[in-house]
């Protein structure tokens, strides 16, 4: 009868340790949503602050200054969203380059004369 936890080894024989552990992966998905959420929480108060802009400046420059600024932050806010963890060493590649198919394929192509026949223009000849 066996008490207490049980180890584990790497391949090298050294113990593994539960803080190298990536996090799970509804952890990281709720992160990247409150960066999401986040980011995109600039954009209406940046709105409503081009509004209030224009009514105190009465200035459109300055408002659209505001709105301009806040264009990108859906892009940005997806981009910084849809951002994982690098991968580790251990994670399996999904691209081999010795079985890529050749660009070029290896079949030579007919040569224009032999695809299509030369007809002479002069029947007497």
């Amino acid at each position: 009868m066996k008490h207490g936890p049980e180890l584990s080894f790497d391949d090298d024989g050294r113990p593994v340790l539960i803080t190298r552990a990536a996090p799970a992966y509804e952890e990281q998905h709720r992160a990247r949503v409150r960066r999401y959420l986040t980011i995109m929480s600039f954009r209406v108060p940046a709105l409503l602050l081009a509004a209030l802009a224009y009514s105190i400046w009465h200035n459109g420059l300055v408002s659209l200054a505001i709105l301009v600024a806040s264009i990108p932050l859906p892009w940005i806010a997806v981009l910084i969203a849809n951002d994982r963890p690098p991968r580790t060493a251990e994670e399996p590649r999904r691209y081999d380059a010795a079985r890529q198919a050749p660009e070029v394929p290896s079949a030579q192509r007919p040569a224009l004369e032999d695809r299509h026949p030369v007809i002479d223009a002069d029947p007497d000849s």
